[in-house]
């Protein structure tokens, strides 16, 4: 589905090669959320190793992007090379963008929420932040992650939901937080939880208004649960259980300080589903 989606999407008229290849591309209408790679990067084979492997037409797809392909090739097999070079190019971005040069270019994008705000109330709008669940191409499309929440959204834009999640990689957004972390910003949630829910300033007060923004959290899982496909006709604690946590990680290893305060906050919302549970009987 998503091989075809890019397929799609690929179609241009011979006008559109006026210009460079790259900047014909990142003018083209979904694809605000990609950087402009340096060409010394693109040229460097050093930084390209073993995406010969990954993408056929190798050497004519980098041609393209370089435009240093032949007049001469048939006009046919512009189309299907056209595809080529949009995999190596977002191979190439998600390699490009975790780099120092790379994450000061997405920084500017996110410095103008290029990529979104999160839709939660308590995130205050939160810039997002582009992110792959899988580095492997054609098999989960580019969600958002939100750094206060650290849940991940669905690009509104059907042209953005299209984007391969590989073309920015499972790493990027936790790797700016680590270089730039005057950036992390505090956890969602309001300043003073008595005053929020309206209670006195006992400690009687202050558990009811932990209840109550336990149980909007639980609110929020539990729609994200229904929109990842869990059933109408399922429980609320089922619902719960099957909203999976997004689990940030670098090059495939765990952020030690995410994972010690997630292994906390499941914590939290394991003794939320046992009282669910008990509402659900």
């Amino acid at each position: 589905m998503l091989r075809r989606t890019v397929e799609e999407l690929s179609t241009g008229s011979d006008s559109d090669y006026s210009n460079s290849w790259i900047s014909w591309f990142l003018s083209s209408k979904g694809n605000e959320y990609f950087c402009e790679v340096e060409e010394d990067y693109i040229l460097d084979r050093f930084n390209l190793t073993g995406l010969n492997t990954e993408v056929a037409n190798y050497s004519q797809a980098l041609d393209l992007i370089t435009d240093n392909l032949d007049d001469e090739i048939q006009d046919e097999l512009r189309g299907s090379l056209d595809v080529q070079a949009r995999l190596l190019y977002g191979l190439i971005h998600a390699r490009w963008i975790v780099t120092a040069r790379g994450l000061a270019k997405m920084l500017e994008k996110y410095k103008k929420a290029d990529f979104g705000r999160c839709p939660r109330v308590l995130c205050q709008s939160q810039p997002l932040l582009p992110v792959g669940l899988t580095d492997i191409p054609y098999e989960k499309s580019v969600k958002l992650y939100c750094a206060r929440c650290e849940d991940i959204y669905s690009p509104k834009s059907s042209r953005h939901g299209s984007i391969d999640g590989a073309y920015f990689g499972t790493s990027f957004p936790h790797l700016l937080f680590l270089v730039y972390p005057h950036l992390i910003p505090p956890k969602s949630g309001p300043p003073d939880v008595s005053a929020a829910s309206g209670s006195t300033s006992t400690s009687g007060g202050r558990e009811e208004g932990g209840k109550r923004v336990a149980g909007r959290r639980a609110r929020e899982e539990v729609d994200v649960g229904v929109a990842e496909g869990v059933g109408e006709g399922a429980s609320t604690a089922a619902a719960a259980m099957k909203a999976d946590r997004y689990r940030p990680k670098i090059f495939g290893f765990h952020v030690h300080e995410i994972a010690k305060l997630q292994r906390w906050q499941e914590a939290v919302r394991d003794k939320q589903v046992v009282k669910l549970e008990e509402i659900d009987v």
